[in-house]
């Protein structure tokens, strides 16, 4: 079966995809766009609510953000902010917790400060807290500390967000875009994508889909459609999966650490769990994983295409391996996979943010954390951090987001829209894109 030709195709319903739809709907003339997604419901693989830390990023406590950096993902996620309070349901999309970045010791706490001193300026709701401050919002992180103590945070901000819901959100605002033919597509998996006379076909599990334009925001699949296509052979994927724990409500906001510069992984972080009320999340661990997906066993094999293990792929991999907090980082996070020695083990971990935590406090958190498709550049011999992006030129865009993926959605979704306008000779309304989503008048 054969369905009408799209003016875009969006393969992926997390909240890259959504945002995309959402834009595309909203800011172009474009009349048919559809968005198709293999689960039975938007956002079930990253952008599910269980599978990341639901923080929105804004650079602001991110120590291994350089103040360029900050900047952009400041402007980025005041994007989200901007669409959200457009909503009636604000408060089931984004919620305010106190965030806070915590130096512990003399070198750790002296960086921050610095810190402060050069970002500051660029974030006006940046305070530096000394001990009393901290005690004052997160009083379990001095109860019991005997180091030295400071932090970099804001009050009274949108600091998490729930990517599933604001996924269904801008489906259900594009779908309310008059005069459009805006069109979602569940429990529909792609098989293959072909290019024939400027049209591609996308052979699906219910047919035959056509598009003038395609983007592919499918997480580390994107890689695997874009090298079945004859795209992105100079990348390999190296998937690091991250998991939980829940620990009692110790902590009244979200709370990181400071990220070392040596380690391309997460630093650890407590949250609290903004879907799961009461109860709060702290991790994560991380481990390299032989599949795409979290928890979907049936993309090991995908894994082993897109791995296209070779001489390249395996320098880099020995790069990782000769840096002795690299080689530390992942030997100890294989342990963290050790029945009993786990626990025993991370609850050290913990205790650098909550020194009275004790190992009853520490439950696994079954079925929560997600998985990063990591790129390394084989060309470059690199493992890749941030976004990936490949701009074919040629109708079709592919896109591998890890984190901050989610926080960055709505900037990432213009930079496609952009190239979709170009491609297609399409109208854009960027005084209303601004109004609305830079509150630029």
């Amino acid at each position: 079966m054969t369905t009408g030709l799209y003016d875009v195709l969006i393969i992926g319903g997390g909240i890259s995809g959504s945002s995309l739809l959402y834009e595309l709907a909203r800011y172009t003339d474009l009349k048919n766009i559809a968005l198709v997604e293999k689960y039975s419901d938007l956002s079930q693989v990253n952008s599910a609510a269980s599978n990341n830390s639901q923080t929105l990023h804004c650079g602001d406590i991110e120590t291994n953000y350089s103040l360029e950096k900050a900047i952009k993902v400041n402007k980025a996620a005041h994007m989200l902010i901007h669409y959200a309070k457009a909503q009636k349901n604000i408060n089931s999309l984004m919620a305010k917790y106190p965030k806070m970045v915590l130096g512990v010791g003399p070198d750790e706490c002296a960086l921050l400060r610095k810190r402060f001193e050069i970002f500051s300026p660029h974030f006006p709701d940046m305070r530096l807290w000394e001990a009393d401050d901290i005690a004052r919002i997160e009083p379990a992180l001095v109860k019991d500390r005997k180091e030295e103590i400071v932090a970099i945070g804001v009050e009274n901000q949108y600091t998490a967000v729930d990517y599933y819901t604001m996924a269904h959100s801008f489906v259900d605002n594009a779908k309310k875009e008059a005069g459009k033919n805006v069109e979602v597509r569940l429990s529909e998996e792609v098989l293959s994508i072909q290019k024939k006379d400027n049209i591609f076909k996308v052979k699906t599990s219910r047919g035959i889909l056509e598009a003038k334009f395609i983007v592919v925001s499918a997480g580390g699949h994107s890689l695997l459609f874009a090298q079945n296509m004859g795209y992105g052979h100079e990348f390999s994927c190296l998937p690091v999966g991250g998991s939980y724990y829940f620990i009692p409500e110790y902590l009244n906001g979200k709370v990181y650490t400071v990220q070392n510069d040596k380690l391309p992984f997460a630093a650890i972080h407590g949250d609290p769990d903004f879907t799961a009320k009461g109860m709060t999340r702290i991790g994560p661990t991380a481990l390299l994983l032989p599949m795409l997906e979290r928890y979907n066993p049936k993309t090991i094999f995908d894994f082993f295409k897109v791995l296209r293990l070779d001489i390249a792929v395996i320098k880099v991999m020995l790069s990782l391996y000769s840096v002795k907090d690299i080689r530390n980082y992942i030997l100890k996070n294989f342990l963290f996979e050790i029945p009993y020695i786990n626990r025993r083990l991370f609850l050290k971990d913990v205790k650098k943010i909550i020194p009275s935590v004790r190992l009853e406090d520490l439950t696994f958190a079954k079925g929560f954390g997600g998985l990063r498709p990591q790129l390394i550049d084989k060309k470059n011999k690199e493992l890749l951090l941030g976004e990936a992006k490949i701009d074919t030129g040629e109708g079709i865009t592919f896109n591998m987001t890890p984190s901050p993926g989610g926080t960055v959605c709505l900037d990432n979704a213009h930079k496609d829209l952009k190239i979709i306008v170009n491609y297609l000779g399409c109208s854009f309304d960027e005084k209303r894109f601004n109004q609305e989503l830079l509150n630029q008048d």
